[in-house]
């Protein structure tokens, strides 16, 4: 993929079908998407899981759409070549596809972002298929959905039975059809997860699903380690929490010794 070039869907598609891996990360403001680009991101990922690495909540479903618009704005206004998806958040689309458009248009005109997602297999078919035929780009998402965890009971693994396997399958076929620009998978097996990425022809986007997937993202919080624990499948490539506490730390026992501002420079030659 052309390292200075504007990530577009068709740049992505073209990908998959060179088999070169796309580079998705989340990003929630203008620093961490200036970072997230820097350091090679080709999609940037303006997840609802901002409310609980951001905000504080425990889980997605009180993230509103205000919220959304908000952090997808900052992102966008930060990126330069980066690709820029931005979740539906919960209740904002899944009334009707007439919902979806007015919550989609909404985030687009005010945010600049390229492409909603949304959650849903089969019954999303609808939604994704009015917003395609009308000019958006709409990125589908399977397997777990954190939206649906009333119903579902936890974040635990996807497709582990056949019934659950099939029905995987055919949610990503039918998407396919109706139009989504990519597919995400979310914590589904590895063979599950191979087997829809060579049936379907748009590019799969994984976390917890495996080498095979056409992209792969994490969440900004998890891959730099400051998340205070990371889910099983996402691996944490820094530590950076540990980092942030010893600064701050050391900042704080200056502070209290009268050290700072006038000795700072004698700190900060201190450091590890």
């Amino acid at each position: 993929m052309n390292a200075t070039s504007p990530v577009t869907a068709a740049t992505l598609l073209r990908a998959k079908q060179r088999r070169e891996p796309a580079v998705w990360l989340t990003a929630y403001d203008a620093v961490s998407a200036e970072i997230a680009e820097l350091g090679g991101a080709d999609v940037l990922l303006v997840g609802d899981s901002v409310g609980m690495v951001c905000l504080g909540m425990d889980s997605t479903l009180r993230v509103t759409l205000e919220h959304m618009i908000h952090h997808a704005a900052a992102v966008v206004r930060a990126r330069k070549r980066a690709w820029v998806v931005c979740d539906l958040p919960f209740g904002s689309y899944q009334g009707s596809p007439e919902q979806a458009w007015r919550s989609a248009t909404l985030l687009l005109q005010q945010t600049g972002c390229d492409a909603i997602k949304l959650e849903g297999g089969q019954v999303m078919a609808e939604t994704i298929a009015f917003l395609a035929d009308r000019g958006m780009a709409v990125v589908g998402h399977l397997g777990l959905q954190p939206q649906s965890i009333k119903r579902l009971g936890g974040y635990g693994r996807r497709g582990r039975n056949r019934q659950e396997r099939e029905q995987l399958m055919r949610d990503a076929e039918i998407l396919a059809q109706a139009g989504a620009t990519a597919i995400v998978l979310e914590n589904i097996p590895e063979d599950l997860a191979a087997e829809i990425t060579a049936m379907v022809p748009v590019p799969t986007v994984g976390i917890g699903a495996g080498p095979h997937c056409d992209a792969h993202v994490l969440v900004w919080h998890d891959l730099l380690g400051i998340s205070e624990k990371n889910p099983p499948f996402a691996p944490a490539y820094a530590n950076l929490r540990e980092a942030m506490v010893r600064a701050i730390e050391r900042w704080s026992a200056d502070v209290r010794a009268g050290h700072f501002p006038r000795a700072k420079e004698a700190s900060l030659a201190r450091r590890p």
